[in-house]
């Protein structure tokens, strides 16, 4: 019995799949850029502040919540799209930083407790400095002081070097964007904290992901 070898993708079929790839490769970090566009405290307040001022705005946290959900699901398949391209772009580099990133995408599961407990415990009527110090107590756990380590150095220096290995694949003020684009989002979201230059430097991780996911559905 022979067995024939199924046809490659037609013109067609790649147009097809081509937006699917490109959205699910974009909605992570665009769900992330609006999400620190609207954020309603600073990463670098303290528990209480962050408490105080979801208090204030309950209804954008529940969107913040929904936003980091979204995020939660679709960044770890953005960065297989993305990862699968610089590796063929450059096998070992491509392969490195598609681990680094991909490790702290998907670290982000175990720190997102804590986003939600100053909603709950605003809603439940806990008193705020209860709630605050069990942020605190939360954050001061060995497996989250980890967790936070590998995805602050995971997504950074992952996306980075996405860029680099993608050098050759994009347009070099895309490679550009994408590289500078977290190293960006470490300045505004902890040196010197901006919403709006936060969410923006998201937005190039957005490009720089979305693109990529177009020229390699096109390439097949």
């Amino acid at each position: 019995m022979t067995t024939t070898a199924p046809a490659p993708p037609t013109g067609a079929a790649r147009t097809t799949r081509l937006p699917g790839l490109v959205l699910l490769a974009a909605a992570g970090p665009l769900a992330v850029s609006v999400l620190r566009g609207i954020l309603p405290y600073s990463t670098d307040d303290s528990s209480r502040t962050i408490v105080d001022k979801i208090a204030a705005a309950p209804g954008t946290q529940t969107a913040v919540l929904w936003l980091a959900y979204l995020a939660l699901l679709t960044l770890p398949l953005g960065v297989l799209v993305v990862g699968r391209a610089a590796a063929a772009a450059r096998p070992v580099l491509g392969r490195i930083a598609a681990t680094l990133a991909w490790l702290g995408f998907t670290s982000l599961f175990w720190l997102a407790a804590t986003d939600q407990m100053p909603l709950a415990g605003a809603s439940s009527g806990a008193p705020p400095g209860t709630v605050a110090s069990l942020m605190d107590a939360v954050n001061a756990e060995p497996t989250v002081s980890v967790a936070s380590l590998v995805f602050v150095a995971g997504h950074i220096l992952g996306t980075v070097l996405l860029g680099v290995a993608l050098w050759k694949v994009l347009p070099r003020w895309v490679a550009v964007a994408l590289i500078v684009s977290q190293p960006l989002h470490l300045v505004f979201a902890v040196v010197v904290p901006n919403h709006l230059l936060d969410a923006l430097a998201w937005a190039l991780t957005t490009l720089g992901f979305a693109w990529t996911a177009a020229v390699a559905g096109g390439s097949r």
